[in-house]
């Protein structure tokens, strides 16, 4: 299965949280999925530590691709084809970070790891 990380699911996992449901921890650990970080939720995690509003053990540009390469998740570029798609979604969803995952999942054929409710109204599959 490809599955894609919404940014709390990435931070949850890095953390090892109790946030993370089991579930999800299971899937991003089984060997037989392809796990994916999207850029939006990079920029939204680097945003996010600019302002102050998450702390992280060390500074985005660092962990984020040491983190991704030690757990074998990779990178899910931003494409135009993505941009285009997430503007022709219906506004069940407000937030533009989380509009962009949509269209990328739905773009790529992706699973959607997040514990969001918001994206159940979407034709996207939603893991948690």
């Amino acid at each position: 299965m490809k599955l894609l990380l919404d940014t709390c699911a990435f931070l949850w996992f890095l953390a090892d949280s109790p946030q993370l449901s089991p579930t999800a921890r299971a899937h991003i650990l089984d060997p037989g999925n392809e796990v994916y970080l999207s850029a939006v939720s990079v920029w939204e995690i680097a945003r996010k530590y600019a302002q102050g509003r998450i702390s992280l053990p060390s500074h985005p540009s660092t962990l984020i691709p040491a983190a991704r390469r030690d757990s074998g998740i990779a990178s899910l570029s931003l494409t135009e084809t993505d941009a285009l798609a997430a503007e022709k979604l219906q506004l069940f969803h407000k937030d533009p970070f989380d509009r962009m995952l949509i269209a990328q999942a739905l773009m790529n054929g992706l699973a959607i790891v997040t514990p969001d409710s918001a994206f159940e109204p979407y034709p996207v599959r939603v893991l948690w």
